[in-house]
């Protein structure tokens, strides 16, 4: 089983970017599934998460900005992202917890310019 995230870039600040993970292989009890991020220099932070139910909580940073949602599948998660700022550069990864082992995607760049 594995995590792939894609949909990272370049773009200007005030633009927007869609990160997609899916979640592949054979898959028990996939419960909530979260975005971190971490920029050059700092450590990695948890920027989203969304329960298996559709509850979600966001950082302080991203909130108003950044929407989590998943797929009817249930084993898809998004990110999306509007409003970005410089500040939002980061290698982004998606994790989550099933099979009873600790799932991270490869991370996503995201590069905003000011």
């Amino acid at each position: 089983a594995q995590l792939v995230e894609s949909g990272g870039g370049l773009v200007q600040a005030a633009g927007s970017l869609r990160l997609p993970c899916a979640a592949s292989g054979t898959i028990f009890s996939l419960n909530a599934m979260d975005w971190y991020r971490q920029a050059p220099g700092k450590t990695r932070e948890l920027v989203a998460t969304i329960t298996s139910d559709s509850s979600t909580a966001y950082a302080d940073p991203v909130k108003g900005r950044f929407t989590i949602s998943r797929g009817n599948a249930k084993n898809t998660v998004y990110l999306q992202m509007n409003s970005l700022k410089p500040e939002d550069t980061a290698v982004y990864y998606c994790y989550a917890y099933f099979n009873s082992v600790n799932y991270w995607g490869q991370g996503t760049q995201v590069t905003v310019s000011s």
